[in-house]
């Protein structure tokens, strides 16, 4: 995705407006309980990117889920959450590919697209942030009225980049890409992942992390113009 369509889409989406939490710890309005793709979460589409990913609810092996369907097109759900920092915090779900992408490369801003991959952003800390930093995001909060967030980790399911590896998007460090699923072995089957999205964070930026502003599922693939479809299930936080 380019990075002007990147960055102020997630200055307008991933501000906090609200807190998604229980009695029982952070919660997500699951795939599987929704009535229509508005409960909970939201869309998340970017500036002069009018190719937009198909999102909806279908039944898969007995199960409501999110189907998205990616072809030149970017766009996502997100939930924006207010979830404080633990020692842990498990994030769950499972996903299917129909295939990875052929020139999809998470080190090249070229390749930079998945059939799937979810986002984790984090608050933005000012007082860790440089003069410059703090500067840019101070104007273009003036500019459009919202608060940038901080540090996010992408999960995804990459064609070249191993299983388990972590990188730098190719766009800014400010995000990590983790590997999660690589390569098209396990194309058309479901797959459970488990990430201890604290842990994560610890390793990809090498401090404490701050509270988890925004979760969000997208397809995308208007980098390399291809074509992929996504099954995404219950996405679950247990602390």
């Amino acid at each position: 995705m380019r990075i002007t369509a990147r960055f102020l889409a997630l200055l307008a989406l991933f501000s906090l407006s609200g807190s998604v939490l229980s009695e029982q710890g952070p919660a997500l309005t699951p795939f599987s309980e929704m009535q229509s793709l508005g409960d909970g979460w939201e869309p998340l589409e970017f500036p002069k990117i009018d190719q937009l990913t198909r999102y909806e609810l279908v039944t898969e092996d007995g199960i409501q889920v999110i189907k998205a369907t990616t072809s030149g097109t970017a766009s996502g759900l997100i939930a924006r959450v207010n979830i404080p920092p633990s020692e842990s915090l498990v994030l769950r779900w499972r996903w299917k590919v129909s295939n990875v992408f052929e020139q999809g490369d998470a080190r090249k801003k070229s390749g930079d697209d998945y059939p799937a991959r979810i986002y984790v952003a984090f608050k933005f800390q000012p007082e860790k942030a440089g003069f410059f930093e703090r500067a840019k995001r101070t104007t273009v909060e003036v500019l459009f009225g919202e608060s940038l967030p901080g540090n996010a980790l992408n999960y995804i399911w990459a064609n070249t980049l191993p299983k388990g590896e972590f990188a730098p998007n190719p766009y800014t460090d400010k995000t990590m890409m983790v590997a999660v699923n690589s390569g098209a072995g396990q194309v058309g089957e479901w797959v459970t992942v488990e990430r201890d999205i604290m842990a994560d964070y610890r390793k990809a930026f090498g401090e404490a992390p701050p509270p988890v502003v925004g979760i969000a599922i997208m397809s995308d693939s208007d980098n390399t113009g291809e074509t992929a479809t996504a099954w995404y299930g219950d996405i679950v936080l247990n602390p």
